[in-house]
């Protein structure tokens, strides 16, 4: 998946069919369980000392934060082809960085949003620190970027590759 500066964001027939999923069960049957876990949690008497349904309220907030972001998400998506291998770094690419500099200490990353991160790579989006820093970037180019601490971190590119999933 990739995200563009208009906020359309590209991804794989899969990666679309999997949040569209994710999204039609949130909606349907998983509303339907909580709400039925709200109505129980409610009969259990005063609310204001009901821990079960205060834990349930809050479980359906973040269930229907999930389903706007999902929605949002899905109406701005574009269904495509990973970015072609131009040698620039861009969204839907994995980078490969040395750290100052230095060949010997590498990292491999996905530049993606955190809706497509998986555990077979690291993830960072490009609007993180590290991702906004080597975005554009051209294999061989310098890169900087501001470390959590607020000092400046140098990255050197030295691999930018096609998502193949």
């Amino acid at each position: 998946m990739t995200q563009t500066s208009d906020n359309v964001t590209w991804l794989t027939q899969e990666a679309y069919d999997q949040l569209k999923a994710e999204l039609e069960y949130l909606s349907g049957p998983a509303r339907t369980e909580i709400a039925t876990k709200i109505a129980a949690a409610r009969e259990e008497g005063d609310l204001r000392e009901n821990g079960g349904y205060h834990a349930a309220k809050e479980e359906q907030g973040k269930q229907e934060l999930r389903v706007r972001q999902l929605t949002q998400l899905l109406e701005n998506a574009k269904v495509g082809e990973a970015p072609a291998a131009t040698g620039v770094v861009a969204p839907g690419m994995v980078v490969t960085i040395a750290f100052d500099g230095d060949v010997d200490d590498t990292m491999e990353f996905l530049l993606a949003s955190r809706e497509y991160a998986s555990s077979d790579i690291e993830t960072y989006s490009p609007q993180s620190p590290l991702g906004s820093g080597v975005n554009g970037k051209k294999i061989g180019e310098d890169a900087q970027y501001e470390l959590p601490n607020g000092k400046k971190a140098m990255v050197r590119i030295l691999e930018a590759k096609p998502y193949s999933g």
